[in-house]
């Protein structure tokens, strides 16, 4: 970990590095250029650089009796640039002058000529440039503070020493000062990784635990992983629970299973051992017993190769159109006919005439008939269970009945079965559909526990939808949606 957070910050901050030293280079070559090229052109436009004043006011200037004059459009332009002109021939005298201060000297020797152009003899205020016009030298003065000029004497070699001093002071400085941002910005980029990483191997040691979510760049990454984390932490505790509910599944089969086994093997060892003393009502007693016990395995086997099969999509339904109004009537009556059930109170009701479905028959049989048995077993004798079909149409968003049926609808098939009997306990609702539940409030142990949880599988496999309500001893509905 500590590895992974240094390479980390060794890479954003060579990153960083890289940029800034890059940055600085090209940010040095354009300076160069730019002083460069204005050395070799002045930024000055000719209408408000002095020097380009000065060295073109020749155009001003004409000769009147071998004497310069300046003419009128150049007077005024002396006066616009607050400048003065001293015309001087070959030995330095004075021969024309225009707008000059009263003590400006009139005669010049050579080095007095040079130390007017290089420094400001007049005044402080004052810039002094030089020209030529018809072979007459001439001194421009122009009276402006921020006018200057400085002259540089230097060394090539001694330039280019310090120029590549000042680089390499330059270079030097700004790696440090990249080195300390590029930590200080690295270590702030990274840090928010590393608990990113810290978080990826607490999950990867099923340590779902909720990491605080910084502000910036990373702030979606973070709610990502926490999101993750819980719905990780939501899987663990549902695969813990399916765990713990296969092994009671497995012990609830085993149990049962050796119950049966046990009375098969007690009762074959008892007429193995008095065969010849038992009575033929006896034997045939026995026999019953172990007739029963092995058809209810046979069941148990059966129930559970079937729910397995369904949860797993692995039983191909034989679908066939089927008029479900006649099919539950025909179920009814059947029921009704059952020498257990023909003096109990089970009513029919449907409010539409024909609703026709591809269903498997043998299994959607076998699933209602789980549904009306529990309600007549797991109740007294007096409970009343009513039947109900109805068509339902999703309009508006709100369900309604109706007993016209159109062909060319899109409605639902709704089959209620209701009681009025014990009801479930609300503690109980949610396992009723599991696999060996027998509610709190039940004494029968008739069929092998797998029923309702068959029930469900099938209607869920013919695409349906089903929902149980239920208040103690009030009842409970079932509702199932084709």
């Amino acid at each position: 970990m500590r590895q992974m957070k240094w390479k980390l910050t060794r890479r954003f901050l060579g990153s960083v590095v890289t940029i800034v030293v890059i940055v600085g280079i090209v940010n040095t070559i354009l300076l160069l250029c730019l002083l460069f090229y204005r050395a070799m052109h002045n930024f000055g436009t000719e209408e408000v650089s002095a020097e380009n004043f000065s060295r073109t006011f020749s155009q001003y200037v004409e000769l009147q009796d071998n004497k310069p004059m300046v003419n009128e459009e150049g007077l005024e332009k002396l006066q616009d640039n607050k400048a003065w002109i001293q015309f001087l021939n070959n030995k330095g005298e004075q021969v024309a002058a225009f707008y000059t201060p009263q003590n400006l000297q009139t005669v010049y020797s050579p080095v007095e000529i040079v130390q007017m152009y290089k420094y400001k003899e007049i005044d402080a205020e004052t810039t002094v440039f030089v020209g030529e016009a018809h072979n007459f030298s001439y001194f421009v003065g122009v009276k402006e503070q921020k006018i200057g000029r400085y002259v540089i004497t230097y060394d090539y070699a001694k330039v280019f020493k310090y120029i590549n001093i000042l680089l390499l002071l330059f270079l030097i400085v700004d790696i440090i000062i990249a080195l300390v941002i590029g930590f200080l910005f690295g270590k702030r980029l990274t840090t928010p990784l590393n608990t990113l990483i810290e978080g990826i191997q607490q999950l990867r040691e099923r340590r779902f635990k909720k990491m605080p979510i910084p502000k910036g760049v990373y702030e979606d990454v973070f709610s990502n992983m926490n999101e993750l984390s819980v719905k990780l932490d939501q899987y663990e505790k549902e695969r813990d629970q399916l765990d713990q509910m296969r092994e009671e599944w497995i012990s609830n089969v085993s149990h049962d299973m050796k119950t049966p086994l046990a009375s098969i093997h007690g009762y074959a060892e008892l007429m193995k051992d008095s065969s010849t003393d038992l009575t033929p009502q006896e034997l045939y007693e026995y026999t019953s017993i172990i007739n029963r016990q092995s058809k209810y395995m046979k069941d148990l086997l059966d129930d559970l190769n079937l729910t397995m099969r369904l949860r797993n999509q692995q039983l191909p339904l034989q679908f066939e159109d089927v008029n479900i109004v006649g099919f539950i009537r025909e179920m009814t009556i059947e029921l009704l006919n059952d020498s257990s059930f023909g003096d109990r109170q089970v009513e029919f009701e449907a409010n539409v005439d024909k609703a026709m479905h591809k269903v498997d028959k043998k299994l959607l049989k076998r699933a209602i008939f789980n549904f009306i048995y529990n309600a007549l077993v797991h109740n007294d004798e007096n409970v009343v269970v009513n039947i109900r079909i109805d068509n339902i149409y999703l309009q508006g968003g709100q369900e309604q009945k109706s007993s016209n049926i159109s062909t060319a609808s899109v409605f639902h098939t709704q089959i209620t079965i209701a009681d009025n009997g014990r009801g479930i306990p609300s503690k109980d609702l949610e396992q009723v559909f599991e696999r060996y539940y027998r509610g709190t409030n039940t004494t029968s142990t008739h069929g092998t526990g797998l029923g309702m949880a068959i029930a469900r599988d099938i209607i869920l496999a013919h695409n349906g939808k089903i929902d149980l309500t239920s208040v103690e001893n009030k009842g409970t509905t079932i509702t199932i949606l084709l």
